[in-house]
């Protein structure tokens, strides 16, 4: 039997915009060809919803969405985008109405004049900024931060997956081993911890090979990936491999080390994070952590439904596995020095 998914690839369009042309929405913006599109296609596939999907499009629950990143800053870093796409088209799917929210100085608004039945939020928040959802909807979900024991959220397993780096670059024979970095905040000067360089301290110094002349952290954005390595680079004792802490940063890292004619992974072995699109296709193909971002998107509005479904009081977090794929950026050293 066809599915939303089904008419979404042959019509060249997303799920969430098939979905809202079938449920007839008027606040949808789509040209009259595609609407037409999507018609046909829906004909021609034979697509009919199940009682339960007709029962969804007459009671539409509503649920909110905050954008953590601005559309700039998710074409510089998709990883948010990812994010997003995985709620938008779990929501589809289920005839669930987003509603985007914005934030203006210290509360969210939303030109929506419905009431919202549940609130998701993909990046970092401060608890003011919790305080703010809980006066819209009672229901909500953090996605990719773990604020507090007393919330629903859905994150990624860095710890384990900064091990599963670490012992790669160890077990190849990589002891002088880089940092490059960068920070968040919440609202404008709260500074957030990142997993990924407490776990990558607290492992090189289990290990004895600990430098802090060894970390560099800025922005997360190729700008900075760039500036950082050229800083690491005028180091004389400089490490043969870094783990960088996103596929952004790490981009620009190459930029640098091609710059300066460092060859990568005969000189200087690069492991990144994130896994996006593009770290495949650069030159080198990009060594990273895979996190299922889309994954969590759809888990996040499964575990809304639940919560909103069940009268539980204890909150639950639940943690996605990641995948280290090794590609060129990366290599073994030829010899293990003495130091």
């Amino acid at each position: 039997m066809a599915t939303l998914k089904d008419i979404a690839k042959k019509a060249g369009v997303s799920i969430a915009t098939v979905s809202r042309v079938l449920n007839d929405d008027d606040s949808l913006s789509v040209a009259a060809e595609t609407r037409d599109r999507i018609l046909s296609i829906t004909d021609e596939m034979d697509y009919r919803r199940s009682k339960q999907q007709k029962q969804q499009a007459k009671a539409v629950m509503n649920v909110g969405l905050f954008y953590w990143y601005s559309k700039d800053q998710e074409a510089a870093d998709p990883y948010y985008l990812s994010i997003r796409l995985g709620i938008e088209n779990a929501c589809a799917e289920r005839g669930i109405n987003l509603v985007k929210l914005y934030k203006t100085s210290e509360s969210y608004r939303t030109n929506f004049k419905g009431s919202l039945h549940g609130i998701i939020a993909a990046g970092k928040y401060s608890k003011k900024d919790v305080e703010c959802f809980r006066n819209l909807s009672p229901h909500f979900v953090l996605v990719d931060y773990a604020l507090s024991d007393s919330i629903d959220c859905v994150v990624p397993d860095i710890r384990k997956a900064m091990i599963g780096v670490l012992d790669y670059l160890f077990s190849g024979g990589h002891r002088k081993i880089g940092y490059i970095g960068g920070h968040e905040y919440v609202q404008t000067n709260q500074p957030i911890g990142d997993e990924r360089e407490s776990a990558f301290c607290e492992y090189m110094t289990i290990k004895g090979l600990y430098r802090p002349d060894y970390v560099w952290t800025g922005r997360f954005t190729a700008e900075d990936g760039f500036e950082l390595m050229r800083e690491a680079l005028a180091c004389a004792d400089r490490p043969t491999a870094f783990f960088v802490a996103s596929d952004s940063m790490a981009i620009g890292a190459l930029r640098a080390l091609h710059e300066k004619k460092v060859r990568v992974p005969q000189d200087i072995s690069i492991v990144s994070f994130n896994d996006i699109e593009m770290a495949q296709y650069i030159h080198p193909p990009l060594s990273t952590v895979r996190v299922e971002t889309e994954f969590m998107g759809e888990t996040a509005v499964d575990l809304l439904m639940e919560q909103m479904q069940s009268n539980r009081t204890l909150a639950k977090k639940i943690v996605t596995p990641c995948t280290l794929m090794i590609r060129e950026s990366s290599s073994s050293r030829q010899y293990i020095s003495a130091d």
